[in-house]
């Protein structure tokens, strides 16, 4: 594996963890799946509906998210909301991620 290579494999790992909170951040408005993959793209998150789509239904299993579905179009559409638990969850990722960039921040300036 090349340096390039490399960069791209360990990259990919670190934007895995920040999804769910991008999610969580994202869904105080409702949103259905496709919505959401073309906000978070613009927004900068590559992620993929083979990654989003099972992601959106473990949150929503494990009570962060809520779904409804809208059948008032031609094509019905699940929207996802975050739960109150799911913005608790969200806040509390908040602040584990400023500490976290503090804390790397400090570190490669040392390095």
């Amino acid at each position: 594996m090349d340096t390039g290579e490399a960069i791209a494999s360990q990259a990919q790992e670190l934007r895995r963890g920040t999804v769910v909170l991008a999610c969580l951040a994202l869904l105080t408005t409702p949103q259905y799946g496709y919505a959401l993959l073309e906000t978070l793209d613009a927004a900068g998150v590559a992620v993929d509906g083979n990654t989003l789509y099972p992601l959106l239904r473990r949150l929503e299993k494990q009570g962060l998210l809520t779904s409804e579905w809208n059948t008032d179009e031609s094509r019905p559409r699940k929207f996802y909301r975050i739960s109150a638990q799911g913005a608790a969850v969200r806040d509390g990722l908040i602040g584990e991620w400023h500490d976290l960039v503090d804390t790397i921040d400090r570190l490669t300036k040392e390095a």
